[in-house]
C-alpha cells in the first residue's frame, strides 16, 4: 500500500529526512507522530508527490510516490489547506470530482450526498466556506480526501480545529474507511486519538524514526500494583511476563494477595521519554 525505505530530504538550513522506514498496509491505520519540525509534514509530501526526496525509495499502491498511478489512488488533506471562500460545500466536492476525473452528476452527486453524510455536513452542502467554522472545513477537507475511494488517505492533522464531537465523527469516518480496506496515514499531535484509532504508531524525531510498533507494545508492561494483606507493592519497569513470579515471590513470604493491577504506559509517557521537551525549544 505505502512503502518507503531509506528516505532522505535536505533544506538549505536543515535536514528534514534521515533514512526514514514506513509502511502502511491496506485496513491499517499508523500514527505517525513527532515533534513540530521533526519531518512529519515532508514524509506526508514525499508521498504524495508534492516533495521529492534526495535519496531512498517510496512506493504507493506498487507505484512511485507522485507518478500519476499513485496519485489517483491517493487521498490527501494538508494541514493548512485552503478552499475558495465563496464556494459551497457542494461545489469544493464537484471541483475536487472534476480534478480526478470523477463524474458530477449522476453517481456524482450520490457521492457527494454520501460524503457530506459521512462528515455530518448534510445540511451545509449549500453553506460557502467562508461562513463555516473552521471544524466545519476540516471535515469538509475529509470530504474531498475520500472522493473516488481512494486506497491511501494521507492526513496531516486531521482533527486539529475540532471539538470532541467533530473528533469522533473523525475517528468513525476513519474507521469504516480502514473497515474497506483503505490504508491510513495519520500525522497529529493529538496523542489520545492516536491511542483511539491507530493499530501502529511511528515516532519521527529530527528526521529519523526513533520507535515504532502496535499501540499495545509499545504502550504494555510497564509497572504493576498489587494489593496485600500487608498493605500495596509497587513495581515499575516490569512486563506482564514477569508478573507472576513476583506475586509468587509474595505468596511464599507469607502474603495474601487480594488484587494485581497492571499499569499501562500512555503514548505521552512513551513520548515525553524518547522525545522529551525538545518541542518546547523549537
Amino acid at each position: 500500500m505505502v512503502q518507503a525505505t531509506g528516505l532522505t530530504k535536505a533544506y538549505k538550513r536543515s535536514v528534514a529526512l534521515r533514512g526514514v522506514d514506513i509502511e502502511v498496509a491496506p485496513g491499517e491505520v499508523v500514527g505517525l507522530l513527532g515533534p513540530n519540525g521533526a519531518g512529519k509534514s515532508t514524509l506526508t509530501k514525499v508521498l504524495t508527490g508534492l516533495v521529492r526526496p534526495d535519496g531512498g525509495t517510496a512506493r504507493v499502491v506498487g507505484a512511485p510516490a507522485g507518478s500519476i498511478t499513485a496519485r489517483t489512488r491517493v487521498g490527501y488533506l494538508a494541514e493548512l489547506f485552503r478552499f475558495p471562500g465563496w464556494a459551497s460545500a457542494d461545489e469544493v466536492l464537484i471541483l475536487h470530482q472534476r480534478l480526478v476525473g470523477r463524474p458530477v452528476t449522476g453517481e456524482g452527486v450520490a457521492e457527494r450526498e454520501q460524503l457530506l453524510a459521512e462528515v455530518g455536513l448534510t445540511h451545509a452542502a449549500d453553506t460557502r466556506v467562508e461562513t463555516m467554522s473552521k471544524g466545519m472545513q476540516q471535515r469538509l477537507g475529509l470530504a474531498q480526501a475520500l472522493i473516488g475511494d481512494p486506497a491511501v488517505l494521507l492526513l496531516d492533522e486531521p482533527t486539529s480545529a475540532l471539538d470532541p464531537a467533530g473528533r469522533h465523527t473523525v475517528r468513525e469516518v476513519l474507521s469504516r474507511a480502514r473497515d474497506r480496506g483503505i490504508g491510513v496515514l495519520l500525522n497529529t499531535h493529538l496523542l489520545g486519538e492516536v491511542e483511539l484509532l491507530a493499530d501502529r504508531v511511528v515516532l519521527i524525531d529530527a528526521g529519523q524514526v526513533v520507535t515504532a510498533g502496535s499501540v499495545s507494545d509499545l504502550t504494555a508492561g510497564h509497572g504493576v500494583t498489587i494489593e496485600t494483606d500487608d498493605g500495596t507493592v509497587e513495581r515499575a519497569g516490569v512486563t506482564r511476563d514477569e508478573v507472576p513470579g513476583i506475586v509468587a515471590e509474595l505468596v511464599a513470604s507469607g502474603r495474601e494477595i487480594y488484587a494485581v493491577v497492571p499499569r499501562r504506559s500512555t503514548l505521552e509517557d512513551l513520548y515525553l521519554s524518547l522525545v522529551g521537551d525538545r518541542e518546547t525549544q523549537r
